[in-house]
């Protein structure tokens, strides 16, 4: 009888843990500090806002919680609207209906994959003649790409009205020297066991709002005031970060560099394996801007590779490879059936077309130069054309 090998699974992004996550741990289990209070989870707010260069950050259980935060700071309440760009995990709208608001999503612009200036000063101009100009603008870096801030924080200040930078998957990114989260009034980050570091699960919101971080802290260990019992006045969330959890994210943040580096080596392999193949087209890096590369993203025309998106991952996995489509827009969310959508202009769509299209690849920054190299090989052997 005639084995066949399995082979070993390569994942899309996994977690790469740097060895010294053990000793903050071990120091939470000492002082017994496991609680969502210690000295580790104030240390990693410090560490987070100092890496960011922001006022301060505030250490909670997940990004989705740090949005939360965001739209609750700034007033966010059932009636309004906030623009939200469509393409992106649900995360970074979910938060938007917790408060009863609307959302209205804004397509991406094809040098970023990132919230399109075209349509969001139309969305704008429309809010604006209908007197409902939203409470606040969600934008999200896709992937690790920074979007174009200049020109969306413009259109934001013009208008008055706050940014919210979803940056949970471009930690470490900057644009134009600046880092990424700190172009609005609030920033996010996820831990998320797939990010480029992580906690397990956790996130940060980051601030030059010192006195709205003091706000969050209090409303995420249930707003309890200042009393000696307990007594609350507002309503209030269970939103801490662990002691441990914050422990390992303090190993995680002395990594991050080496991190970024190994994750943006991924991708110049793949970019030299397979950029010059006609059809396949990588997500770009717009100039003056540095990308932590969280995930190696690409197009692939179905005209000119004679294969799908989805055709490729089914074959990717049956490698025992992990691939995955670019996110599903929001605006084509059964979910978010009936909320406006703004395109980039009147005959382009991209958001939609990078989801027919966009294929996100193993990605981890503890991926070998062989595990990559089997995952271009099974590229080129299950796209049909690409050897003629």
């Amino acid at each position: 009888m005639i084995k066949t090998i399995q082979k070993n699974r390569i994942a899309l992004s996994v977690p790469h843990m740097s060895g010294n996550e053990m000793k903050y741990i071990q120091e939470a289990f000492n002082s017994n500090w496991i609680a969502p209070l210690g000295s580790n989870v104030d240390a990693f707010e410090k560490e987070m806002a100092g890496f960011v260069g922001a006022n301060g950050a505030v250490a909670v259980n997940s990004g989705t919680a740090a949005i939360h935060l965001a739209l609750i700071l700034l007033n966010v309440k059932k009636g309004d609207t906030v623009f939200c760009s469509s393409l992106t995990f649900v995360a970074s709208a979910n938060p938007i209906l917790y408060e009863g608001a609307e959302p209205v999503f804004i397509d991406s612009e094809p040098e970023t994959w990132n919230m399109s200036p075209n349509a969001l000063e139309r969305a704008f101009q429309e809010a604006c003649e209908n007197n409902q100009l939203p409470k606040a603008v969600i934008i999200v870096n896709l992937f690790g790409q920074s979007a174009k801030m200049d020109e969306l924080a413009l259109i934001c200040k013009r208008y008055g009205v706050p940014i919210i930078e979803d940056s949970a998957e471009s930690l470490g990114s900057a644009y134009k020297g600046k880092a990424s989260g700190t172009f609005g009034e609030f920033g996010i980050f996820s831990f998320n066991g797939n990010k480029i570091i992580t906690t397990s699960g956790g996130g940060m919101l980051v601030s030059d709002n010192v006195e709205a971080l003091e706000k969050a802290r209090f409303l995420i260990t249930q707003a309890k005031d200042k009393a000696p019992y307990y007594q609350h006045s507002e309503k209030g969330y269970n939103y801490r970060l662990s002691n441990i959890s914050a422990g390992i994210g303090r190993a995680q943040l002395e990594v991050l560099n080496s991190r970024i580096a190994a994750r943006r080596n991924v991708y110049q392999l793949y970019e030299q394996e397979l950029g010059n193949v006609p059809g396949i087209t990588f997500m770009p890096e717009l100039e003056n801007t540095f990308s932590n590369r969280w995930l190696t993203a690409l197009m692939i025309d179905e005209r000119v590779r004679g294969v799908t998106v989805r055709e490729l991952i089914t074959a990717l996995e049956e490698e025992n490879i992990e691939a995955r489509h670019v996110w599903k827009p929001m605006h084509m969310q059964p979910l978010f059936d009936g909320c406006k959508y703004y395109k980039h202009n009147e005959n382009d769509n991209i958001s939609e077309q990078l989801f027919r299209s966009g294929l996100c690849l193993p990605s981890s920054s503890s991926l070998t130069v062989e595990e990559q190299m089997r995952v271009i090989v099974s590229i080129w052997n299950n796209s049909k054309i690409l050897l003629r």
